[in-house]
Order: structure tokens, then C-alpha cells, then sequence
């Protein structure tokens, strides 16, 4: 039952490395890179933690990674993408709300 965590973040990160390379522009190419990261990583770590035998601590530092994991990768995809607009690399897409927000 556990091994569907582990089925589901293969997928994710397979997904995501498609759409890394099937994406036109940085912005959907950067979107698809954190999903992979923050969804597929977590849930291998999750099933790690569940299925691992190790001692508790072993198991505590992999939940602080997935966290971690958690908390810094939309963080540094945002400034990512925010660097990369204000360096001016505009995005291949119909709408560019961020343009609304910053004339």
C-alpha cells in the first residue's frame, strides 16, 4: 500500500522532467522543475520515513528535510523567475500579469 507514495513521486518527477524539457520558455520550464522538486522528493522521503529500518532520529532529519524541501524551493523558484524577468527575459505567454504589478 505504502509503494503508491513511491509509484506517485516517480511519476511526478517524470513529469516534471518532461515538462523541463517540453516547456517553450524559463517561466513554465521553472514551474515544472519546482512540482517535481516539492511533490515527487516529499513523497519519496515520505515513504522512506515509513518503510526505512532505522532509528528514530534517522527518521526525524529526513522529516526536516522534507520541510525544508517544503519551505526554500517555491521561495528560490520565485526569486528564480523574478531574477530572470528583471534580467529581461520575457515570457512566451499571452498574459504577463507580473507586468501589471511592476510597470
Amino acid at each position: 500500500m505504502l509503494e503508491v507514495l513511491l509509484l506517485f513521486g516517480e511519476a511526478v518527477m517524470l513529469f516534471g522532467a518532461l515538462g523541463i524539457l517540453r516547456f517553450p520558455d524559463v517561466y513554465t520550464r521553472l514551474h515544472a522543475a519546482s512540482k517535481c522538486d516539492t511533490g515527487g522528493a516529499m513523497s519519496i522521503i515520505l515513504y522512506l520515513v515509513l518503510t526505512m529500518d532505522a532509528p528514530g532520529i534517522v527518521k526525524a532529519k529526513f522529516l526536516v528535510l522534507a520541510f525544508l524541501i517544503a519551505m526554500i524551493n517555491p521561495m528560490v523558484s520565485h526569486a528564480l523567475a523574478r531574477g530572470a524577468y528583471r534580467y529581461g527575459v520575457k515570457p512566451e505567454v499571452v498574459v504577463d500579469m507580473y507586468a501589471w504589478d511592476n510597470p
